[in-house]
């Protein structure tokens, strides 16, 4: 299938970016790595009348490590830029790992995490991995900037706290604690299929062997990520043991309450949920 008619444009700045979307109003669409844009126009399920081209603004590309420690990444950095990275090997090895789960090497090579971002699709692991490790989605318009938080940024199936004219420019992610350990898993239909569902959990556990912090997040089960709220109360402050685990995989099962569709029925899911946060609780502990 051919998409319907558009007018292209392709900025060579930021500044001309986010003018042109001011001007163009609801009849343009950006364009990053275009893996999730084309296939809807081509489906007849996107017509913008403009397409604005992002891939000339290379200000937006890139990983960097800030002075405090953390990482800021540009919103048109690929998923195969993030998996192959030195310095989030070192510093950061959750996001390398769970790159390698998006989709195959063609859509990691193109699509960027600004791109799955606004798409902000049920399946899609950047979401759970920015609420995961608490990460910052910077946003700009022709107003200015603002700063929104992962957990607050993604609303719906396919709706994001995007305000008309604004454009992901980058993400922010707090330092990686020393004592920081982590585990992720995901079950698809087949390897780079979209996940049915996915937990991603952190824990912070201190040199007596007690946990200092812990966040788990369930994605692909509901339209939103989930932030498991049970978990700090049942391991911070701990040695954490089967039975902790097996409260905290109790816990996920109850926060959610899943979609069915003709992936998997929401019973399945809810039973996945709780295999799967048992199963990368443990992974934590033993990384």
């Amino acid at each position: 299938m051919k998409p319907p008619r558009f007018q292209y444009e392709a900025p060579l700045t930021l500044d001309e970016a986010l003018s042109r979307m001011a001007e163009l109003g609801d009849g343009a669409k950006v364009i990053a790595g275009g893996q999730s844009l084309m296939p809807a126009m081509n489906m007849r399920l996107a017509a913008p009348e403009v397409l604005v081209d992002l891939r000339r603004l290379e200000a937006l590309r890139g990983i960097r490590e800030l002075p405090d420690g953390g990482i800021e990444a540009g919103a048109l950095t690929t998923h195969a830029t993030f998996e192959r990275s030195e310095l989030l090997q070192r510093r950061m090895p959750l996001i390398p790992a769970v790159m390698r789960f998006v989709a195959h090497p063609q859509i990691r090579n193109r699509g960027t995490i600004g791109g799955s971002l606004a798409h902000a699709d049920p399946a899609a692991e950047w979401q759970a991995v920015c609420i995961a490790l608490e990460a910052t989605i910077v946003v700009a318009s022709s107003q200015g900037r603002r700063r929104i938080k992962a957990v607050d940024f993604t609303q719906d199936v396919y709706a994001t706290d995007l305000q008309a004219g604004e454009l992901i420019v980058a993400i922010e992610f707090p330092a990686w604690p020393s004592t920081r350990r982590w585990g992720f898993e995901e079950v698809s239909r087949r390897m780079g299929d979209f996940a049915m569902t996915g937990v991603i959990c952190t824990l912070d556990v201190d040199a007596g062997g007690r946990c200092t912090q812990a966040r788990c997040v369930v994605f692909a089960a509901t339209a939103c990520p989930v932030v498991v709220d049970a978990a700090p109360g049942l391991l911070v402050g701990r040695v954490v043991n089967d039975t902790a685990i097996g409260a905290v995989a109790d816990a996920a099962r109850d926060a959610v309450q899943p979609m069915s569709d003709h992936h998997a029925s929401a019973e399945y899911r809810k039973e996945l949920v709780h295999a799967l946060t048992s199963r990368v609780l443990r992974k934590a502990l033993s990384s």
